[in-house]
């Protein structure tokens, strides 16, 4: 079901405060384990600021119960803001992966060796394609998912049901939006 080949798999998701990156790290360790079921434990950090701020939330994904629930070296940093980029790009796992919102981060400095970067719009196609801004997280979850296969599609979306019942339609379309971008990456970074 994934391409992971170790069984503990690192996420990190970096942004500022009030781009859902909690709820993010939560939909998709909720889907990990509920749907695919894994072991999973998500942290989380933002400075006083909160909203506007650099926060960052954490997974880990395992086949096995999760002995430490700090990311080491993270397999992917999802990166929604360059002050999250800046703070949070080290550690990032040699042969990891990057993803960028493309409007909002620019890759910079020098990076582990073997990172795969790729980049998505995911804010300007929540913008102009989903039409609500606050959709771009679900746009990077669709994104993630396409690339790393981390997680089941159809766990996505029935935990995307359940969570905003009322705005299930329009998350979906986010989530098709970012899987779409995804793959788009995915073909333009081979």
């Amino acid at each position: 079901m994934s391409d992971y080949e170790s069984t503990r798999y690192e996420i990190r998701i970096g942004g500022f405060g009030g781009q859902g990156v909690v709820t993010m790290a939560v939909v998709m360790g909720e889907t990990a384990s509920l749907f695919d079921k894994k072991h999973v434990v998500q942290t989380q950090s933002y400075g006083p600021e909160a909203r506007g701020g650099a926060s960052k939330s954490e997974l880990v994904i395992s086949d096995d119960e999760v002995d430490y629930p700090k990311v080491l070296e993270p397999d992917v940093f999802i990166a929604m803001s360059r002050a999250a980029y800046l703070e949070y790009i080290e550690g990032l796992k040699e042969n990891g992966i990057l993803i960028v919102d493309e409007d909002l981060v620019d890759v910079e400095g020098d990076l582990p060796k073997g990172v795969k970067v790729y980049k998505i719009p995911a804010t300007r196609i929540a913008d102009e394609e989903v039409g609500n801004k606050q959709t771009t997280n679900v746009v990077m979850i669709g994104a993630f998912a396409a690339i790393t296969k981390a997680l089941s599609v159809s766990g996505l979306k029935k935990r995307i049901k359940e969570r905003w019942p009322r705005f299930a339609e329009l998350n979906l379309k986010a989530l098709d939006l970012g899987m779409k971008a995804g793959k788009k990456a995915l073909k333009a970074a081979k």
